[in-house]
C-alpha cells in the first residue's frame, strides 16, 4: 500500500491569530517526535509509559491495521488529545504500524488546520482519527473512548459496528 495525499497546505508554521501560547501549540503536519520534545513531553512521555492496551484488542489490531491508512487531528492544547494521543503512538508502534500510511495534523483552538483540512475531514473534536482504505473514510475515533481507545479502534478495524460518541 502506497502512502496516501492530503490536499491542501500544511507546515509547521504557527498560526498566532487564534491563541496566545502560539509558539507551544503544534500547527499543521507534525510527527511524534515532535511530541517527545519540550514542552509537549510533559504530557506526551508520561502518558505514553504508563499506557498498557488490553492484549486482546492489541491482536485484533496487529492483525488488521495494516490494510488502513490514517489521518489523525489534534491539539497539543486539548486535554482529550493529551489524554489519547500518546496511548494511540503506542499502540502504533506495538502494531509496529508503517508511519507511511499515517497523517497528523494539529490543530489551533478553534479547531481549524493549515490548507482547510479541517473543513474537507470535517473536525469538529479533537482527537480524531479518521481510518482510510483506498481513499475512503470506512470510520473515526471521535474526541475519547466508549469502550478504551483500544478496544474501539479494534472494533473499527474489524469492521464491527462502532459509533463514536458524536455520530448522529
Amino acid at each position: 500500500m502506497s502512502a496516501f495525499l492530503i490536499s491542501g497546505d500544511i507546515s509547521n508554521k504557527n498560526e498566532n491569530a487564534e491563541n496566545k501560547n502560539s509558539a507551544e501549540m503544534l500547527l499543521g503536519k507534525f510527527t511524534q517526535a515532535n511530541l517527545e520534545k519540550a514542552p509537549h513531553s510533559n504530557w506526551f512521555v508520561p502518558g505514553y509509559e504508563n499506557y498498557k492496551p488490553k492484549k486482546e484488542a492489541l491482536k485484533t489490531i496487529k492483525k488488521n491495521i495494516h490494510d488502513y491508512e490514517i489521518l489523525m487531528f489534534m491539539g497539543t492544547w486539548c486535554g482529550d488529545s493529551r489524554y489519547e494521543v500518546p496511548k494511540f503512538f503506542k499502540l502504533l508502534d506495538e502494531v509496529d504500524f508503517d508511519r507511511k500510511n499515517l497523517k497528523n495534523i494539529a490543530v489551533n483552538r478553534a479547531k481549524k488546520a493549515p490548507g482547510k483540512l479541517d473543513e474537507e475531514y470535517n473536525i469538529h473534536r479533537v482527537p480524531t482519527i479518521i481510518f482510510m482504505k483506498d481513499g475512503k473514510e470506512v470510520n473515526r475515533f471521535v474526541e475519547y473512548s466508549i469502550e478504551s481507545l483500544e478496544e474501539d479502534i479494534a472494533k473499527i478495524l474489524e469492521g464491527k459496528e462502532y459509533t463514536n460518541p458524536y455520530s448522529e
